[in-house]
């Protein structure tokens, strides 16, 4: 049990709860065993039944995004089409070429352009990958198997324009390119 220091317990279960929105508005979460451990890599001491009472008075909800269900507050819990819409958007504006090496996938964009990117992959309905690293134009979208990334190119491949040919320094999206 933490114990208040200076009155302090409410500040410790606010910055917990900030987090954890932070947390589930920035990734596909779909347990709370998987909050309990990026909380804790964030430094709060936290056990499942806190996360859940947390959850609870958060009022958190489960929401179909892919193939699985994640944790989303009731103002986003109706906004996955749109997260999906940002990234499609996005892809429509921004020529990305997609590379692999082993079991992850480099995606070459704009400069500038990576990061914004990265994060409409994250919030996406993707959710095969196990993250995004994004620099200044290039991003890596990394994988745990060989499935999730088939899975995964398989489904960017519906959120690319289907002109992506003719954007200028784009290179279309072909599966041998991406399998190579």
């Amino acid at each position: 049990m933490i114990m208040a220091i200076n009155g302090n317990q409410p500040n410790i279960k606010q910055r917990r709860q900030r987090a954890m929105l932070d947390l589930i508005s920035n990734s596909p979460i779909g347990s709370q065993e998987e909050l309990v451990e990026l909380l804790r890599g964030r430094g709060f001491e936290v056990t499942q039944a806190t996360v859940s009472r947390d959850a609870a008075e958060l009022n958190l909800v489960k929401v179909p995004r892919g193939d699985r269900h994640v944790y989303a507050t009731p103002e986003t819990a109706a906004t996955g089409n749109a997260y999906d819409a940002r990234l499609g958007r996005l892809l429509e504006d921004i020529p990305v070429r997609v590379g692999r090496s082993g079991l992850s996938l480099v995606l070459v964009a704009t400069p500038g352009s990576a990061g914004a990117i990265a994060q409409a992959i994250d919030q996406s309905s993707l959710a095969d990958q196990i993250g995004t690293l994004a620099g200044d134009n290039t991003l890596l979208v990394l994988f745990e198997t060989e499935a999730a990334l088939e899975r995964w190119l398989v489904r960017f491949q519906t959120f690319q324009p289907s002109d992506a040919s003719a954007a200028p320094n784009a290179r279309p999206f072909a599966h041998s390119e991406a399998t190579r």
